[in-house]
């Protein structure tokens, strides 16, 4: 399409803002020549014509460019030949500046400068890619208006397989992430103490994590890491927010620290024990590390997720601990955060039939939840993430796990 397009009153419609110079990212030009090529190859073999790519994941894999939607629309357009973002004017030059591919900006001036955009990037298309698990019914809706007689084709699982297996790039930059994770465990060890308020812990993990991001890379958006940490009956959920309660004598503490690294996100997970730990909670623990233990043991390739959930099963089946269990026992992990993205095809949980294969990434993370009012109430958690490879699996998580190490002096 050509620079910048105009409406009846003379008011910009879309531009092309290639404002100051590309900035560096993570992975190399080959690397993303080659995720944009395994898309190009699926679209010939399903007889795509091109793909609009709209979610968080997709657009920072294939493009390098993390958006911030804040109520607008963005968008990656791929045809056989040219990659382009579709930004909104808000966010300037900085899109083209990480985009792998070119860029187009679209005003707000009139609301469907996004679908005028789009139908400069897609003209001739007859069969369109498009996320099916992302495109809202209302989305769906305006794409059929603005492209008419073009057929939506689902690539939202195709683009996710193509995603599980992580390349060479993409596992330095993950083990360099999970480094900084357990950084960031140390610091909420450090921090742990009688009367220390939860937000107070994990503010200082979160600025320790953010500070050596900045110190490893040459350029960095520093942006989306952050620290869970629980005390007492709020540990009883893996996703609960920090809040100012203070840490008590004996309560029981949950680690979670996440770095993001362009969009890449790692996870460490920690139970601790404030001062002491009661014999019903120590029980409790050690059991748990045993499913934990169990679990990294079964990540191979050749293994079967659900089989690996069905296995951990029967220790806390033997317990009479199952009925505890609140989530599957790990994930995949890549282009993710908490508020997008999820390769759901490789999670470790009974109804998932996926072969492990070298080059995926996941995590060995069993939770129990012991409700409050019974002994060792609370909920029990460790999290170690894992690369498999040719003959096995490399535990690339560093910071120690159970009541060796965790039971912290108040």
């Amino acid at each position: 399409m050509t620079a910048s397009t105009f409406d009846q009153d003379g008011m910009l419609r879309t531009v092309q803002w290639r404002n100051g110079d590309r900035t560096p990212g993570p992975f190399s030009a080959a690397e993303m020549d080659a995720r944009q090529a395994k898309l190009r190859d699926h679209m010939a073999t399903g007889g795509i014509d091109a793909c609009l790519l709209t979610s968080y994941h997709n657009i920072c894999y294939f493009s390098g460019f993390m958006y911030c939607r804040f109520g607008r629309n963005y968008g990656f357009v791929v045809d056989d030949s040219t990659a382009t973002t579709i930004t909104a004017a808000i966010d300037g030059g900085q899109p083209w500046r990480r985009t792998h591919g070119d860029n187009v900006v679209y005003t707000d001036w009139r609301s469907d400068n996004f679908f005028h955009a789009l139908q400069g990037l897609t003209s001739g298309v007859k069969r369109l890619g498009v996320e099916m698990d992302e495109v809202s019914v209302q989305l769906r809706q305006q794409l059929e208006a603005a492209l008419p007689g073009v057929e939506l084709v689902d690539v939202g699982a195709d683009t996710m397989w193509i995603r599980t297996v992580k390349s060479a790039e993409e596992i330095t930059l993950i083990k360099t992430a999970t480094a900084i994770a357990d950084l960031g465990a140390e610091t909420v060890r450090d921090s742990i103490g009688v009367g220390v308020a939860e937000h107070e812990v994990a503010l200082a993990s979160t600025q320790t994590m953010v500070r050596a991001i900045a110190e490893q890379f040459e350029f960095a958006e520093l942006m989306d890491t952050w620290t869970w940490f629980q005390s007492g009956i709020n540990t009883d959920g893996a996703h609960n927010p920090v809040t100012n309660k203070r840490i008590e004598q004996g309560d029981i503490l949950s680690l979670n620290c996440f770095p993001m690294i362009f969009g890449y996100y790692v996870a460490i997970e920690r139970t601790l024990f404030c001062d002491h730990v009661s014999d019903a909670a120590l029980q409790l623990w050690e059991r748990n590390v045993e499913v934990h233990e169990a679990g990294l043991e079964l990540i191979k390739p050749g293994a079967r997720c659900g089989d690996i959930a069905k296995e951990l099963n029967e220790i806390y089946r033997g317990y009479g601990l199952l009925q505890y269990r609140s989530f599957g026992y790990g994930h995949s992990f890549g282009v993710l955060s908490h508020y997008y993205g999820r390769e759901a095809g490789v999670e470790l949980r009974e109804d998932i039939e996926t072969e492990l294969k070298p080059g995926m990434v996941v995590s060995i993370e069993p939770m129990i939840m012991i409700p409050d009012g019974q002994p060792g109430a609370g909920g029990y958690r460790e999290h170690d993430v894992l690369v498999v490879t040719e003959d096995g699996a490399e535990n690339i998580t560093g910071f120690p796990y159970g009541p060796e190490h965790n039971v912290i002096p108040g």
